[in-house]
């Protein structure tokens, strides 16, 4: 009987630049690949759908019909926190998807599976990052294409080498962040908007300063329209989150971040907010002040990544 590990990356967002639209298409997403944490998920022919997690069995029902297989048996070896800004959801999905076909010798990409699961089609950046890894801009889905076509991506470089996310993963918001995603996040995504100039500004400071300083390696650029990129969405976004960021927590661990960090942002709904440094005395000192501040208000995580510059890997294991 075939089988498949799949070791899957996380992925961070900045943010998407045009929740607008007039120009015919949405979101527009730009992130990272991150190496930590990450996905191990065992991908195995069967005559039934098995699995020992809730998302996966739900991907593997819907990947063996699409695919017209009888079953999968699928074993989430590694994992991460599901809702947490990390994208654990869309990363598992695709990842069972290219294990199953893998498994079963078809000729199906990380796009089409997209497609048949129906994630990574309105932001794009966790497919890019199963694909490609590295820095990712995608240019947003076509409005008359919603969930039918994948994004493009727009640009893809790789991090690096001495570029450092220092990552923080609050524990005393995440239930709330993951029960309002589960029951609103749909109806929230179709309601939110913003004005037509604010979209033409986040996607001029993209065009402008994030790319241009990203490949000229201008890391102090590159932080602070990061920084203000984020911190203009969240301004759209209070009125679903309560503030520009998601929690109290968040907007001090941003605080503190700024103080070591060239730029910080808030990844999608968080709670997970994470800082680009380039020294890793700073980076252990940040660490350091970030689980002092997580300890008294909850508790959480808090770690050092680096960038990613290759996509999953599908091993065969016999």
């Amino acid at each position: 009987m075939k089988r498949v590990r799949v070791i899957a990356p996380a992925h961070v967002h900045a943010g998407n630049m045009d929740l607008n639209g007039s120009l015919g298409r949405l979101y527009g997403t730009v992130g990272f690949t991150i190496d930590r944490p990450r996905l191990v998920v065992e991908v195995e022919e069967s005559d039934a759908i098995e699995a020992n997690d809730p998302f996966a069995e739900r991907f593997a029902r819907a990947i063996a019909r699409g695919l017209g297989i009888e079953g999968l048996r699928i074993i989430v070896r590694e994992r991460f926190p599901e809702y947490a800004g990390l994208g654990y959801v869309t990363t598992l999905g695709l990842a069972i998807g290219l294990g199953a076909v893998k498994v079963h010798g078809l000729r199906r990409d990380v796009e089409d599976v997209a497609l048949l699961i129906r994630r990574g089609l309105v932001t794009a950046l966790g497919l890019y990052a199963c694909k490609l890894g590295g820095f990712i801009v995608e240019g947003g889905f076509r409005k008359d294409l919603v969930e039918r076509s994948v994004p493009p991506l727009v640009f893809r470089g790789d991090i690096p080498g001495d570029w450092l996310f220092v990552v923080a993963v609050p524990e005393a918001p995440r239930r709330r962040i993951a029960e309002l995603r589960a029951s609103k996040e749909e109806a929230i995504l179709r309601e939110v908007s913003m004005s037509d100039e604010e979209a033409s500004y986040l996607s001029r400071l993209v065009l402008m300063k994030i790319i241009p300083s990203f490949v000229e390696r201008d890391v102090v650029g590159f932080g602070e329209a990061l920084t203000e990129f984020n911190r203009r969405l969240g301004m759209v976004w209070q009125k679903y989150q309560g503030g520009i960021y998601c929690d109290p927590i968040v907007d001090k661990g941003i605080e503190l971040m700024l103080k070591y960090a060239y730029g910080a942002c808030q990844s999608s709904w968080g709670p997970a907010f994470y800082g680009i440094l380039d020294r890793e005395d700073r980076a252990l000192k940040l660490v350091d002040e970030l689980k002092r501040l997580l300890s008294d208000h909850g508790g959480g995580d808090v770690f050092i990544a680096k960038g990613r510059n290759r996509g999953l890997e599908v091993v065969e294991l016999g």
